[in-house]
């Protein structure tokens, strides 16, 4: 874009700003929904949150047993490392080492499973979020509702309205 017509956009912006502001402020009716706070607070995402530690307990489980696993082998090696021999002591720590690597994988895997499930959780949430938005801002006039802004005034705060609509049960389909 030209600097003439950022220099246009940004004049028609400012005149629309006028004329805007000139109108009593009761015309125009804006408000504000914090997302964060809806993700972590909203009944559906409370849900999906119990949903993922349940799906994914078993997981987490098994990788502080091989947590503890490998503890119990460094522990072990250093105890004895003076009386072991040394194609013994190599033995061990390749061992511990292959145990390691996998240990770094299945955590890896874990994270990557997790986040990929949480992001699925939280973009139905944020759908679902998104449709009580919509239904707030009919019926209640809003002309604009804005969900990311630097400054709000808790005036135009309406995620409390968000959270108490998300925490009816869903209509049945």
């Amino acid at each position: 874009m030209s600097l003439r017509t950022l220099s246009i956009v940004l004049l028609t912006l400012l005149s629309l700003g006028v004329s805007t502001s000139s109108r009593a402020e009761s015309d125009f009716k804006i408000g504000f929904v914090d997302t964060e706070r809806i993700l972590r607070e909203a009944a559906p995402a409370v849900r999906a949150q119990k949903k993922l530690e349940k799906e994914f307990e078993k997981r987490s489980q098994e990788l502080e047993k091989l947590a503890k696993q490998l503890q119990g082998m460094q522990q072990n090696m250093e105890k004895n490392a003076v009386t072991l021999s040394d194609s013994d002591r190599r033995a061990k720590e390749r061992e511990f080492n292959d145990l390691t690597r996998e240990m770094q994988r299945r955590e890896r895997e874990y994270r990557e499973d997790l986040n990929q499930r949480r992001n699925e959780e939280l973009a139905g949430v944020l759908d679902r979020a998104n449709k009580a938005i919509k239904v707030i801002a009919e019926a209640d006039k809003y002309d604009i509702i804005f969900q990311e802004v630097v400054y709000r005034s808790a005036r135009i705060d309406i995620t409390e309205k968000v959270l108490k609509a998300l925490a009816d049960p869903p209509a049945s389909k």
